[in-house]
């Protein structure tokens, strides 16, 4: 994927879903993989350009888990001109000390948020941009329908009234392959995620399940982003 094709994929995104209001200051949540960088270039490139002018801020939540060495991330925010921090947490250390091991993953991910969430709020942001692309969506989808029977996933535009902040998905139209291909055409500085349990989630479960389905039966992983995008989801309205 060029970086024309990930402007006209993101742009078509914010469009479609209003995703971007004139003067919204937006956090870019930065976890150091290639979802997060792609979109980082995405939203860097088109506030130069989009009808609605905004600006970005980006931060990654250090979690805690050990080593974790953002100087190449660094260095790519100041070639994007786009300001920086990273949030330090004691994340790990609570997962460890209080969290049953079961649970990790839901809760890492419950802190991770707050985390993002309230330095958002901190430093005068109005929204939260996470990078969940197509696959992701697909995923919830699959894990919502297996653990909790029920069809939901994740909306392209969340509100949340208590702390006056809204969360957008600009990424949700683009395959992961697409992504894939963005992180090696432009070598993207990915950093490895150092969760213990990294590869070894309910998560990478139902990607596993997905992708076998959809070679068994090729299209099918493009009908169910169909059947989510007709699905009247509660929270899409």
């Amino acid at each position: 994927m060029t970086l024309q094709k990930l402007y006209s994929y993101t742009r078509q995104c914010i469009q479609q879903f209003d995703l971007i209001d004139e003067g919204d200051r937006i956090l870019v949540g930065i976890s150091g993989g290639k979802d997060s960088l792609t979109l980082l270039y995405a939203l860097a490139g088109l506030r130069k350009f989009f009808p609605n002018k905004f600006e970005i801020v980006a931060a990654t939540a250090d979690l805690g888990f050990g080593e974790f060495d953002l100087s190449e991330i660094q260095k790519l925010c100041n070639e994007l001109e786009v300001e920086y921090h990273i949030i330090k947490t004691d994340i790990a250390l609570i997962l460890k000390e209080k969290v049953q091991k079961g649970s990790y993953c839901a809760m890492c991910a419950k802190l991770r948020k707050g985390a993002i969430n309230n330095f958002a709020k901190e430093i005068g942001c109005n929204k939260v941009a996470y990078a969940h692309h197509q696959d992701d969506m697909i995923e919830t989808m699959m894990l919502s329908l297996i653990y909790e029977g029920q069809f939901y996933t994740f909306a392209p535009k969340t509100y949340y009234k208590e702390a006056d902040l809204t969360v957008i998905r600009p990424l949700i139209n683009i395959p992961e392959s697409d992504i894939k291909g963005f992180r090696n055409k432009y070598e993207l500085p990915c950093v490895k995620n150092p969760c213990p349990l990294d590869g070894t989630t309910r998560r990478q479960y139902a990607k596993e399940l997905i992708a076998k389905i959809n070679k068994d039966n090729p299209g099918v992983k493009k009908k169910m982003y169909n059947a989510i995008l007709k699905g009247k989801i509660y929270e899409w309205n």
